[in-house]
């Protein structure tokens, strides 16, 4: 070839051996990622090791797909197979049918779900299932006898203390949840006790003079 620095190669020279694929540079950016992947194994397999050298004595971890959980609910023990996030409200109305509890805003702002956990009322859209496991609940279903309704219930029909309805169960359980602390509420302390239960019809004054009326009827 005019002007080339070598010569051309002899026929009978053997034929040039092809360059390899892996280069220098490809050789020590592998390296590096192999040796990263390695230290972040390791350092996952060191804070799985931690974890489980740190966990608490009796603790039952849960999760993540569904387990068995024992809860206790008006009076009756009921085992469900639910996953951790399952809130309470879920767990009562889709799992045992308990359909009392109203789920109205999902958010905790209408307590419209109230339950008792141990006679304390609480939103149960708001409480996990497994956060109930080894409390009693107990639910507008199990409130009264099948005999009977709960005093609470007679006063609230008396005094037509319910429209739409989707408010009245947890009004119920604040309301009777408040006679069960204080026999000889007043109208204030009444609405202290409901203050965190919305009415969208109104009827506040007619929950207040039903529940006076049932501390009367318990009194009698």
């Amino acid at each position: 070839m005019p002007g080339s620095a070598f010569p051309p190669p002899s026929p009978d020279s053997p034929p040039e051996t092809p360059r390899s694929g892996i280069t220098r540079r490809g050789f020590l950016k592998g390296a590096g990622i192999t040796a990263a992947s390695t230290a972040l194994l390791e350092g996952v397999q060191t804070l799985r090791a931690d974890a489980e050298s740190e966990a608490t004595p009796g603790v039952t971890e849960f999760g993540p797909g569904a387990d068995s959980v024992r809860l206790h609910v008006n009076g009756a023990e009921h085992v469900l197979d639910i996953e951790p996030r399952t809130t309470l409200a879920d767990a009562l109305r889709l799992h045992l049918g308990l359909t009392g509890s109203k789920i109205v805003c999902d958010r905790g702002v209408c307590s419209g779900c109230t339950v008792w956990l141990d006679k304390i009322p609480v939103n149960s859209c708001m409480t996990l299932a497994i956060d109930a496991i080894g409390h009693h609940i107990t639910t507008i279903e199990g409130l009264s006898s099948e005999s009977e309704p709960h005093p609470v219930q007679a006063a609230f029909v008396r005094h037509d203390a319910m429209q739409c309805g989707y408010c009245t169960p947890g009004m119920v359980m604040s309301c009777a949840a408040l006679l069960e602390r204080n026999p000889h509420p007043t109208e204030h302390d009444i609405r202290h006790a409901v203050s965190g239960n919305l009415c969208r019809c109104g009827t506040y004054p007619k929950v207040f003079a039903a529940t006076l009326d049932a501390a009367g009827s318990r009194r009698a």
